[in-house]
């Protein structure tokens, strides 16, 4: 009797079904890293080699693969080893006011870090920035430490991970700033960009673009309150 008793109340009154789903969804806040709550590392990277072609990154380069491809071949000729990546990783700071912006999200809400960098660039950020989750990928090295290729989480993992969210009945908002961030932007049910280069904002004129923490967290507490 219970069994089709559910059943009854799910055929013909879905509606009522469906919003006590909405009423019941968690917000959850989904952020890119890199250019968000810390600088660049590739930039970073430049800066101390003195190589200015690894600036390239995915503010810049839509095509991921492209970009990876283009960056190990750039570490081959120099001879530049995982190790040294790791080394201005390590000497390198969250960006100015990401801490506290962290510690006033996680007070209003749960969040995600979905990023391309890999876990061996990740670490001692991630200590900086308090452990958050963090999605990412995996840098694969030579036994002599060279950098030899990268594997993806997954393809269009951010967009993925996203809809996987919404799946669990999570109500998303994304922010990012580069090509790659796009996808799970569009995905999320609320989102913008930060900080993104004039390219992405002229081309991506529908979404909005918060330039400061304070703008960003505007941003969401409307997302929150909604």
């Amino acid at each position: 009797m219970r069994k089709g008793f559910t059943i009854v109340i799910y055929t013909f009154f879905p509606p009522l079904w469906y919003s006590v789903l909405e009423e019941f969804a968690v917000r959850l806040v989904c952020l890119d890293l890199e250019g968000v709550l810390v600088p660049e590392i590739w930039i970073a990277f430049s800066e101390v080699t003195g190589i200015p072609e690894f600036r390239r990154t995915t503010r810049d380069e839509p095509d991921y693969d492209k970009l990876m491809r283009f960056r190990i071949e750039l570490l081959r000729e120099h001879n530049l080893k995982l190790a040294d990546i790791q080394k201005v990783i390590g000497g390198m700071d969250v960006l100015e006011g990401a801490m506290d912006f962290v510690r006033s999200l996680r007070e209003r809400t749960q969040f995600v870090i979905l990023s391309d960098t890999f876990e061996q660039f990740a670490r001692p950020l991630m200590a900086k920035l308090g452990y958050p989750t963090l999605f990412c990928n995996t840098i694969e090295t030579s036994a002599c430490g060279s950098v030899s290729g990268y594997r993806l989480r997954q393809q269009n993992g951010k967009k993925h991970a996203v809809a996987a969210f919404k799946t669990l009945n999570f109500k998303v908002f994304a922010a990012g700033d580069s090509f790659n961030d796009l996808a799970m932007i569009e995905e999320a049910d609320s989102g913008c960009l930060f900080r993104a280069p004039d390219a992405i904002r002229k081309d991506y004129a529908h979404l909005p673009c918060a330039d400061s923490y304070g703008d960003l967290m505007g941003e969401i507490d409307v997302f929150l309150g909604s």
